[in-house]
């Protein structure tokens, strides 16, 4: 591969991508995703009408990293005219759906048989921003791995569930009629759907059959690379090269594009480092990133390096954003005078030490 052919060491690909409609941003859990989401957001509001970002994650960690608020509802970003945030919650409690009676408990059963439950909350406010259509790119700060693997396949799921539940009327209406009653509860399918405390069977059918369309319209959305795209968030270490390989490799079974790879807490030998600890990680780093090269040569790698502090507040998260349009630096190569006479006084030091320890080895030799 040629100089000319290796992708940029930046995410201006994604911010050159004016079609792009869905950004998502996962990774091994405790890697940044929560930061790098968060940037990627502010730097998209910059050159897009309208930026929604939205954490999946049951622990959410926006509200932190923004240091202001957010709920289940759009709320615009503190600095900004164009920036919103909203924190989901995927999970749908027990107590919501039955009560404590036996066939409130079998109904429950029920409806947690049926894939995707338990995210549909999740699923129902991406749905809504699917109908209406409101924001022009939308980025998702999502949960580790294994939960966010499960909310990108939610649409299929969801589909297959609903067609098997659409499937079996034939057989036990009564049942499923019973069955729909239940799951149409407050905070459940209610909120998914639309629909009022009051409805008939006739009504449910027909609104679940034209689900189906916005579904499948989600599904060719996210299979889109013009319009879905999904930022890989990682760490140089063996677990988080292992875990993002396995989330490259499940993203091309679902036929999600990803073409972006941002590795997080890289150590630069910035300074002469005495430390045999820094040294021997900023070898173990090597190893890894040389392997990330090699494994992802076609993938737009951008490194970011590992902060004395932490990156919360807009302000802080503005100026860290610099790494993320130009490649990182080491300040070696930007040193000020006053660095190279301090280097400059410790190497003095250093070299009086050694010749004084030279002369003594010396008049020890003379005596023997």
């Amino acid at each position: 591969m040629s100089t000319a052919d290796i992708p940029e060491e930046t995410i201006r690909n994604i911010l050159d991508q004016d079609t792009l409609k869905w950004v998502f941003v996962g990774g091994k859990g405790g890697v940044g995703k929560t930061t790098c989401s968060s940037i990627l957001s502010i730097l998209l509001a910059q050159v897009r009408s309208s930026v929604l970002i939205i954490s999946t994650d049951p622990a959410h960690n926006l509200s932190d990293v923004f240091q202001q608020r957010f709920t289940k509802a759009p709320t615009l970003v503190n600095g900004f005219s164009n920036l919103y945030a909203m924190e989901v919650d995927p999970n749908v409690e027990n107590d919501d759906i039955g009560g404590n009676d036996g066939m409130d408990s079998l109904f429950s059963e029920l409806s947690n048989a049926i894939p995707g439950i338990d995210e549909a909350m999740s699923f129902a406010e991406m749905l809504k921003l699917v109908q209406t259509m409101g924001y022009s790119c939308i980025v998702f700060d999502t949960a580790p791995t294994g939960h966010t693997l499960r909310l990108l396949q939610l649409p299929s799921a969801l589909e297959k569930g609903l067609q098997k539940l659409m499937s079996l009327k034939s057989k036990f209406g009564g049942l499923i009629s019973q069955v729909m009653l239940m799951i149409s509860r407050p905070y459940t399918m209610t909120r998914l759907f639309g629909f009022d405390d009051e409805f008939g069977e006739d009504a449910i059918l027909g609104r679940l059959e034209g689900m189906k369309d916005v579904i499948e319209k989600v599904n060719k959305q996210f299979k889109d690379p013009d319009l879905t795209t999904f930022v890989c968030v990682c760490i140089p270490e063996f677990l988080s090269l292992y875990e993002t390989e396995r989330l490259v490799q499940e993203l091309a079974k679902v036929e999600i594009d990803t073409h972006n790879i941002i590795i997080n807490q890289v150590l630069y030998d910035e300074e002469d480092v005495e430390s045999k600890l820094l040294k021997a990680r900023m070898r173990m780093q090597k190893k890894y990133l040389d392997q990330f090269y090699m494994l992802y040569d076609d993938f737009n790698i951008t490194k970011l390096p590992l902060l004395p502090q932490e990156v919360t507040g807009v302000e802080a998260l503005k100026d860290f954003s610099r790494n993320f349009v130009s490649p990182y630096q080491p300040s070696t190569s930007r040193g000020t005078v006053e660095d190279v006479k301090r280097r400059i006084s410790t190497l003095k030091l250093q070299l009086e030490d050694t010749e004084a320890e030279l002369d003594r080895h010396r008049k020890g030799k003379q005596k023997v």
